[in-house]
This record gives C-alpha cells, structure tokens and sequence, in this order.
C-alpha cells in the first residue's frame, strides 16, 4: 500500500520560512522583519499561482503590504487568485494590471468600482464570485483558504502578538483560517511595544511575520455622514421609517445600511421619535458600526447596545467613555469583528433597512451597473430573511403573519419574517431612475460570462420599499402582478412609475399595501431640518460633550 504524506502543508510553511529565514538573515529576528526587508520577505514566502487574502477591509487597510506587493517581479510571482473583502486602494487592482494577480474573489470595491469594471471588460481579471462578507470568510474556512494573508494591527509586542485596536475587522477570520491551514501571515504594524500591550487580540503562534510599517495604516471614515448634508426629502423619509416601519412592526433590533437617509433616522429618533413616545419602544439594540449620527440618540438613552462590524475615526474617547452601549475590552477601546457582526445581523436583527441603485419589477436590486461593479458588502446578510432562524420576536411574527396570510400548505406553515426594507429616492444622482425594467446585472452577467447576474437582493427577500413618494408593504401582495404595481406605485416620475395602473395602485392604497405620507399622518411641510437633532458635524461634537473628533475633512470650524 503507498504511503501517503499527510503532512504537506506543514512541510510547505516549513519550507517558506525557511526561505524567508535565509532572504532575511539579520533583517529577522524572531518573528519581526525589518521595515526595509518587507520586499524579499514577500518573494521568499509567496509562490505563483498562491492564493494570497491582502486584508482589504471597510475602514482598516493593509496599505503598506499592499503597495510592497506591487513591487514584486512578476517573473517571480504571478497569477496570484486574490481573495479580500474590499478593494478600496489604487493598489488593489494594481496587482492585476502588472501582471502579479489574474483571479479575484471579493465582497465590495467602492471607490475602485468604475476601474474593476474596466479590467473585467479588458479580461485582466478573472472574476471568481462576487460575496457577501459572511460567504466569503465562511469560504476562508472551506475551498478559499488563503496560503499567505497580509493584515494589519494597531501593535505588537516582542512576542508578536497583535492589539488590532478598535478596528479588529476581518482580522480574527482571515488570520485563523490561515494560520491553522498550513498557511504564512504577516501583519504590519503601527508601532512593536516593549512591555504588555492593551489586550491580545491574536497570539504571537498564529502569526508568522511582523513588520513595523513606516507610517499608521489608512483607516478610511466610511460610515460618517455630515448632517449639513441631509436634504428635505431624507427627512420626510425617514419620517415615514419611523412611523410606518419601526412604530408599525416595535422593531427593537436591527440594522442600517450606509447613507444620507438612515443617519436622518438616527438623527430623528430624539425628536421626532421622542414626540410619538416610541422612546424604550423601538431601536435599542443594533448591529452597526458606532456612526456618530446616534450620538444624540445615545446621550437620550435610546440605544442599550451596539455591536459593530468596524470602527470609525473619531469615535474612540467616547466609546471609551460609553463602555456600556459598546463591546470594549478592559484597555476601554472597541473590539469590532465583522464576521460576528455579520452573523448578528443576518440572525439576531429583525430589520435591516439599506439602499440601492437600481430595483426592478420584481423587487430585485443591484449595486453592480454598467460602468461600475461596487459589489455588495454585507446587504445580501443583512438584508435576507435568516431561513435558518429559530427564535421568535414579536416583530418577527407579525412580518411572517403578514407575509402568510390567507395562504396554506407550505407557503401558509406559521413562521416569523425579517423586514427587509430598501429605502431609496426614486432618482439617483445625475437623474438616473432608481427603478429600472432591467437591472444593468444581467447585461453584467454576459459581459463578465458569470452563471448569474450579480443581483445584491433578491427581490422575494424585500418586505418594503421606502421613497419619497410612500411605502410599499409587499408583504401584503399576493401575486405577481400586485408587487409589481406596488413598486411601480411609490417609483415617482420615473419610466417605471409613470408606467402604474393608476385604478390598481389606488386599490392597493385602499388595502394599505400602499401608504403615502398623508395617509400615515405625515405632513410633508412638517418634515424640514429643524427636526434634526443635529445639523452639523460641529452640533454632534457638542452632543458628545466635545468626546467625538471628527476626521480634519469634516471639520469646517
């Protein structure tokens, strides 16, 4: 009988150390390698064709391994399958375009989404699946298991250890499926400390490599939003949000996408929420990074808890000194982990409200146009109803009573729903209609030859759809037919509103599928900015008992 190696991969981290260990000489000492040596580190551990995780995160980049790779000769290293959250860096797409990587997997690419879509047209990048974050560190663990990760942290001590700081992120998934899978991780760090650092975040043995980089790693403000810049119609609604969703359905957790519209939610639940008396009714517990828009919130004892996916710049005093709303360790600073985050979100939350940029008819909706695939981020988690949830909320039962009634047989069996709300003015910047007949995705699809349009919410997940013109509940719709007039019912001027059948949707206001601002008690001259409880960065300042520092590009005093 052959024998067989069951060993191989720890042979071959081995043999990478190894390498690194004789490329390196005196420019290594134990597990920390000189700033300068970053470049043959990188050519002495990584190998063609490896599958390389470079932790691109929301906020926490690792900018300096980034640009070393970049560096790299791609007669030494090439078609590397990149796998990483978000590419937000120039360097990111870099790689492809100097002939160092070939394939990608990835969860969202934001400010890179015009030029991924260039490369993807041009084939230079071979595009393995668009994720969600949940799938794509869940996929770490399973057939997407990194050989080398690069990640980023606050600190280490001679040991090695790591302190990620506030932004622990993607850390903790990237580097346990690495480390424990035969693989090489190497973090850069912001300083080496000589005595115990503020709390371990990663043990010095699930790390390989440590290298001080020559300046802090970029932590991109991702989640903070001027209050100057929250328009009329974000307030009016937001307004509904919280009279016709949250009031409606006592949601109690839940989650909000990035935006204009849901930071005008926060900033309304001390002012208008405070008049309705839906104070310890709605909105205590949270999945979300610490968005300074809740400030004034926090400070009205609105919020219990907050669990977030990240951190953001400017936040730490005062989530320091509001240890009781936030996960902090002993050293008082945030531990975010967005793989738990994730997990909250998709199964702990009863509602999820986000935006989009384009909804077809079928309720279906998509970040991914023509011209710019910005992927999905988390919105396919928290924006799906958990089919594997078990508990019971009473928002969750009624959401599921409204979904099934008067149906039977497997569709009729008794279960809760998740709100899943898309709330979204009808035209995007540049007037281009939110509400479309065909999603750019499936033109997407046979461009980049994937077996499925890149569709970040399916549209039998979405319960409402929020505009300025109302809300439709497609809870309360029973066939194909009513979902699509009830969309087209709140799409505006749009083609596809101006598309409705005007006696159907006036119906489905009779029913209350449809609700328009009167029909809620809403006057649209009520909602100006005055209702905000803050109205500038400055205003949030002061609402924090000057513990929030803005980013300097927020400051204007």
């Amino acid at each position: 009988m052959d024998h067989r190696p069951w060993n191989q991969r720890q042979q071959d981290r081995q043999a990478r150390l190894a390498r690194a260990a004789e490329a390196l000489g005196p420019r290594l000492s134990g597990r920390h390698v000189a700033t300068d040596a970053v470049t043959d580190l990188l050519h002495a551990v990584i190998e063609p064709h490896d599958r390389v995780c470079l932790e691109g995160n929301n906020q926490k980049q690792a900018d300096f391994l980034a640009q070393a790779l970049t560096r790299l000769d791609p007669e030494r290293v090439h078609h590397l399958h990149m796998v990483q959250s978000v590419l937000a860096l120039p360097e990111h797409l870099d790689l492809f375009e100097l002939g160092l990587a070939s394939r990608l997997d990835f969860s969202f690419s934001g400010p890179q989404g015009a030029r991924l879509a260039r490369l993807v047209s041009e084939g230079r990048i071979e595009i393995g699946a668009i994720h969600t974050y949940l799938e794509l560190f869940s996929r770490y663990f399973v057939d997407l298991t990194p050989k080398v990760s690069l990640v980023a942290a606050q600190a280490a001590d001679r040991h090695g250890n790591l302190y990620t700081g506030p932004n622990t992120e993607d850390t903790p998934a990237i580097v346990e499926a690495t480390a424990f899978s035969g693989g090489i991780v190497i973090a850069q760090v912001n300083e080496v400390v000589d005595g115990a650092l503020p709390r371990v975040d990663i043990p010095a043995d699930w790390v390989s490599f440590v290298v001080p980089a020559p300046r802090p790693n970029f932590i991109e403000p991702l989640f903070t939003r001027d209050p100057a810049q929250i328009s009329e119609i974000q307030v009016l609604m937001a307004m509904m949000a919280i009279k016709g969703l949250y009031a409606r359905y006592g949601v109690q957790r839940l989650n909000h996408g990035i935006g204009f519209d849901t930071a005008a939610i926060e900033l309304l639940l001390p002012t208008y929420g405070e008049s309705l008396g839906l104070k310890g009714k709605i909105c205590r517990h949270w999945a979300l990074n610490p968005h300074p828009a809740l400030i004034p919130a926090i400070e009205a004892g609105w919020v219990e808890s907050i669990h977030s996916f990240g951190s953001e710049l400017g936040m730490e005093d005062y989530i320091r000194a509001r240890s009781d709303v936030f996960f902090t360790g002993p050293d008082g600073s945030l531990r975010s982990n967005r793989a738990f985050s994730q997990a909250a979100g998709h199964y702990a939350c009863d509602l999820f409200i986000g935006s989009t940029l384009q909804m077809d008819l079928d309720g279906n909706s998509s970040t991914a146009t023509l011209g710019r695939i910005a992927g999905f981020g988390g919105a396919p988690n928290m924006g799906a109803d958990a089919r594997g949830r078990r508990h019971a909320s009473p928002t969750w039962l009624q959401a599921g009573e409204e979904s099934r009634r008067g149906r039977h047989g497997a569709a009729g069996t008794p279960r809760g729903q998740k709100l899943v709300v898309q709330m979204v003015e009808t035209f995007r910047e540049h007037m281009q209609p939110a509400f479309v007949e065909r999603l750019d995705a499936w033109t997407l699809a046979e461009q980049a030859r994937m077996p499925l349009p890149p569709i970040m919410i399916y549209g039998d997940d979405v319960t409402h759809v929020l505009t300025e013109e109302g809300i439709a509940n497609l809870l309360l719709c029973r066939s194909d037919e009513e979902r699509e007039q009830a969309i087209r019912g709140v799409a505006g001027y749009t083609p596809v509103g101006l598309g409705r059948d005007r006696r159907l949707v006036e119906n489905l206001r009779d029913r209350g599928v449809i609700q328009r601002p009167a029909d809620l008690g809403i006057d649209p001259r009520d909602a100006t900015r005055n209702l905000l409880a803050a109205r500038s960065m400055r205003d949030l300042v002061r609402a924090s008992g000057g513990l929030y520092r803005p980013p300097q590009r927020f400051r204007n005093w």
